[in-house]
């Protein structure tokens, strides 16, 4: 089992239910579902935008009843409201974001694609349910986007590993925004609302004799 796999499981206790897994784009080629599988999570659909990806990775695992692998757009998933008890993604929108320079304010392309994501995400959960994002986005980065009321959900995140860290984020449907996390949503709707600009305007300083103002 893998240091990431063994992080999830004694983080946070996720029951033997439904768990839709994707990451980096989709499940890709990544054991974590097997473990989890060998763990004890005998229901399991896997997704990934990849056909190839998908096709390879169901014939190399026809060995485990009721694990599914299905080809499919994480902005649009083809499950009805509250099918899941977990939704599982390990990369999957650090790769929709690896193209943003800037990770304070994402393009407005970029934020509409994690919003139809995350909005999906929250659809296909069930009351009660949770939502586990594993990245390496530290809270002040990734929080702005999954601080949102219309999910209905709230976040928590624990940090993992030494020197270099990744971070797990356990999102329950159904329970409010903490206040913290309330307000940095309404910070960021003001932010996005405001013009934005990337120029640095300078006062004029020809006249001023700047050695004179430094305590050397």
């Amino acid at each position: 089992m893998s240091d990431t796999t063994h992080s999830l499981f004694t983080g946070i206790r996720l029951k033997k239910r439904e768990v839709m897994y994707k990451v980096r784009g989709g499940c890709g080629n990544s054991s974590m579902s097997v473990d989890m599988y060998r763990a004890g999570f005998s229901s399991i659909t896997n997704i990934d935008y990849s056909s190839v990806c998908i096709d390879t990775m169901a014939q190399r695992h026809t060995d485990c009843a009721g694990m599914s692998w299905l080809c499919m757009d994480a902005r649009r998933l083809d499950f009805a409201d509250g099918s899941f008890d977990v939704v599982l993604e390990k990369g999957t929108l650090d790769a929709m974001l690896v193209d943003e320079k800037d990770p304070w304010r994402v393009s407005e392309e970029t934020a509409r694609m994690m919003h139809q994501v995350l909005k999906e995400v929250s659809r296909v959960l069930k009351p009660g349910g949770r939502f586990v994002s594993v990245t390496f986005a530290q809270p002040h980065f990734r929080k702005r986007l999954y601080a949102r009321a219309e999910y209905s959900w709230s976040i928590q995140h624990q940090t993992y590993g030494q020197g270099f860290h990744y971070f797990l984020y356990v999102l329950t449907k159904g329970e409010e925004l903490s206040q913290e996390d309330a307000a940095l949503e309404q910070r960021v709707r003001l932010e996005a609302e405001a013009p934005f600009t990337d120029m640095v305007s300078y006062e004029d300083t020809e006249s001023e004799d700047f050695l004179t103002n430094i305590d050397l």
